[in-house]
């Protein structure tokens, strides 16, 4: 009798003490309800566009990248495209040259500016495209530019000749400083102490606004176009998708957000109506750097 007694506290405390499942991954709508993969990716089948919100270095959100974009080239026979900040408009031609077999793997990955978590993180999609003869699209802005943005606003980009002009977007840019994306980092910027830098969100702007100009410029109709980024500039609706809005309103757009949280049980409520998708992840997820 007394074993029976123990054997039911010892199955008691496993019960209580541990989570039946310990998820990577739960996926809710932007009001907080729990979606399944199926419902999200039936979504973005209709879509013209999806701007996939990551968490650089989140190996979750890697993999589903990963997962998404075969996914869809399964569903839509191959009418796909993928384009991402992580590779500047200036190395479109070396990334051209690579997809299309012209030079070598390792000429690509010594040539290329690529990211310092490129081997895990964007090879596999590269080559996923490589292999699926895919377009792959260098969206953002090279990083020298928006270097001359922060340090003197979008006026500095007014001295660049007609061939750097081609890599950026077109002037002069849209910008609205009142999107709260942007307001945020104003008020970031200034450290409390009440000297906010104009040029941070400007700087943060040239990104968004080149990035959805690239997009659009290599977009072909039927084509489903999956954009890779970090999950602020698409965050809330703003970003990149604002300056796809003030260029093509018709556009049918699908986001996903990235965040993680300590208990993916619920979306956290400062989470709620960040994206059409809320990816959370534990906090406890390991970083591929």
């Amino acid at each position: 009798m007394r074993g029976t007694v123990f054997l039911i506290l010892i199955v008691a405390f496993f019960a209580s003490g541990f989570d039946r499942h310990k998820p990577a991954y739960v996926i809710y709508d932007q009001n907080g309800r729990e979606v399944t993969y199926r419902r999200m990716m039936r979504a973005i089948s209709d879509a013209d566009v999806l701007l996939f919100g990551e968490i650089h270095g989140n190996p979750i959100s890697h993999w589903l990248q990963y997962e998404v974009v075969n996914d869809m080239h399964n569903a839509l026979d191959g009418s796909i495209m993928i384009a991402a900040e992580m590779f500047e408009s200036d190395n479109q031609l070396i990334l051209d040259e690579y997809l299309g077999n012209l030079i070598s793997q390792n000429r690509f990955e010594a040539e290329a500016k690529l990211w310092g978590n490129y081997q895990t993180d964007y090879k596999p999609l590269v080559e996923f495209a490589r292999e699926n003869n895919i377009p792959f699209i260098a969206s953002n802005i090279p990083r020298r530019y928006a270097n001359m943005v922060f340090h003197g606003g979008f006026e500095a980009l007014e001295q660049l000749d007609e061939q750097a002009l081609a890599y950026i977007a077109p002037l002069p840019v849209e910008y609205d400083p009142e999107l709260p994306g942007y307001r945020a980092m104003l008020e970031m910027s200034s450290g409390g102490m009440g000297h906010a830098s104009e040029t941070l969100p400007q700087a943060q702007a040239i990104k968004d606004a080149t990035m959805a100009h690239f997009l659009l410029m290599n977009r072909e109709p039927g084509r489903l176009v999956i954009h890779l980024h970090g999950t602020y500039h698409s965050d809330n609706f703003e970003g990149i998708y604002w300056y796809l809005r003030q260029q093509e309103p018709g556009l049918n757009i699908v986001t996903i957000a990235t965040v993680t949280q300590e208990n993916t049980g619920r979306l956290d409520e400062e989470a709620e109506g960040r994206a059409d998708f809320i990816l959370v992840v534990p906090d406890t997820m390991t970083r591929t750097y």
